[in-house]
């Protein structure tokens, strides 16, 4: 299969100058976020209340097409630098950064709970279990997507030591393949059984069908979460098994993102905002050990964006992204109680 080109398709070595992925926020653009924080407090308005009209941006609003088209035509990655987060408490931050996220796409839900906004600590939840979420474990995690067209990330709090952030190209890893193994290419774009960890609606199966690789109007995209599959081999025993050539393709595909000549690494500082596009990027995070203290501890809030720009899906990916058409509103596991929330509780589990 011919390679993709084009921006998305990067190696570590393409992202040594760190304006490649780094937008560092300005004075101006930092008290426009702050002015509007401010009005909306004084207003008395609630997160759940919040919207363009009632947290009005003049000056950040006229950066969000610039990251839009990074994201989407572009690396793949934004890291928005520079607000200061310490001057701020996180019930602030999460209002600030709740109307940031309004200008930039539509927040789909994270869980059949229906969270719009999901708290990134550790909760003690085990990624391997039946239905244990990576983003509520201090756990190390493998490279993967998320599922949805952005998964955005603000900082409020890190960790000890540990939780190191790393980013590599999903294209750049299908072209090596593509270029060294073509008939371990071929099984990505093959179906596999993923389990719905937990997040189907009653009465329906607890699992699916999707590939890993898809490409729809000769555009490329990827979603991978390999606890996803494997979940679905241990807890379905009417599945069929994983054939050696599907476990020696993802494994290969695995090895790859974890070469240093594939990915980027980043610590995060309090305030940084990454933003990552999961139909060309993949993610991991290293295992992390907070503070003692709970106001040390490390904290995180992840919205999942579907963007106005995004690019069209293969109905191969119907079974997550129920409409598949350019700029739909799509992603997410839906809400299973006809509401929504903008925390994630520690009783999820």
């Amino acid at each position: 299969m011919d390679p993709y080109h084009g921006k998305a398709n990067w190696l570590a070595a393409d992202m040594a100058d760190t304006r490649e992925w780094i937008m560092q926020l300005t004075p101006a653009q930092i008290a426009d976020l702050d002015q509007a924080l401010q009005a909306a407090k004084a207003a008395g308005i609630t997160i759940d209340k919040l919207t363009k009209q009632n947290f009005p941006l003049s000056v950040f609003d006229k950066l969000v097409p610039e990251i839009q088209d990074r994201l989407e035509n572009g690396r793949g990655i934004v890291v928005l630098r520079g607000l200061p987060a310490e001057r701020y408490s996180r019930d602030d931050l999460r209002l600030m950064y709740w109307g940031m996220g309004l200008y930039l796409g539509t927040a789909v839900s994270q869980s059949s709970k229906g969270d719009l906004l999901g708290d990134v600590r550790n909760f003690g939840q085990d990624v391997n279990s039946a239905t244990g979420r990576g983003y509520m474990s201090n756990q190390k995690l493998g490279f993967h997507t998320d599922t949805a067209d952005v998964v955005a990330l603000i900082v409020m709090r890190t960790a000890k030591s540990g939780g190191r952030s790393m980013i590599c190209s999903s294209i750049a890893i299908r072209n090596e393949i593509a270029a060294t193994r073509p008939d371990l290419l071929a099984e990505l774009y093959k179906p596999f059984y993923w389990s719905w960890k937990g997040q189907e609606a009653p009465g329906e199966s607890p699992y699916y069908q999707q590939p890993i690789y898809t490409e729809h109007e000769r555009k490329f995209a990827c979603r991978h979460i390999w606890t996803h599959i494997t979940a679905a081999q241990e807890n379905y025993p009417e599945l069929p098994r994983l054939t050696d050539k599907q476990i020696e393709a993802v494994t290969l595909l695995n090895k790859l993102a974890n070469d240093e000549r594939f990915h980027l690494g980043m610590m995060f500082e309090p305030g940084d905002i990454q933003l990552l596009n999961n139909h060309v990027t993949y993610h991991s995070r290293t295992e992390f050990e907070d503070y003692e203290e709970e106001d040390r501890k490390r904290h995180l809030l992840r919205m999942w964006l579907s963007m106005p720009n995004t690019r069209a899906l293969s109905p191969l990916m119907s079974a997550i992204y129920r409409d598949q058409r350019a700029g739909a509103v799509r992603g997410g596991f839906p809400s299973r109680t006809g509401t929504h929330s903008f925390t994630t509780a520690k009783a999820q589990d």
